[in-house]
């Protein structure tokens, strides 16, 4: 678990956390984005999201069997990007889909987006 710890916190996010800020805050403050950086950005994560697939056609979640922190740490970039041109990224592939729709899923998850105002 300590290595998909290390790959979310060193490579996932630091790669998703431009794209929210390119694709979901700017979005929502009317800045314009950089094409340029999501350009970038994205092919950084198409590269991560294959290492995922291969990861989770081995396991239901990155710890094995049992949903984990590293799980968990995805959610809050993950609720952005499955709402921007980044969501076919995630889409294109099966494992990493069924993934992200189970860990979205969660009971906890929507008591948490819940307490979010429109």
């Amino acid at each position: 678990m300590g290595v998909w710890s290390e790959v979310e916190s060193h490579h996932f996010d630091q790669v998703a956390s431009k794209l929210v800020w390119e694709l979901g805050i700017k979005t929502l403050f009317g800045i314009p984005l950089d094409p340029k950086i999501v350009e970038e950005n994205e092919a950084k994560l198409d590269s991560i999201l294959d290492v995922y697939e291969k990861r989770l056609s081995e396991s239901k979640y990155f710890g094995g069997d049992s949903f984990t922190l590293v799980d968990l740490h995805h959610l809050p970039s993950l609720h952005y990007l499955m709402k921007s041109q980044s969501k076919k990224l995630f889409e294109s592939r099966p494992h990493v889909s069924a993934w992200v729709a189970d860990i979205t899923a969660r009971p906890a998850w929507s008591e948490v987006l819940a307490m979010i105002p429109n």
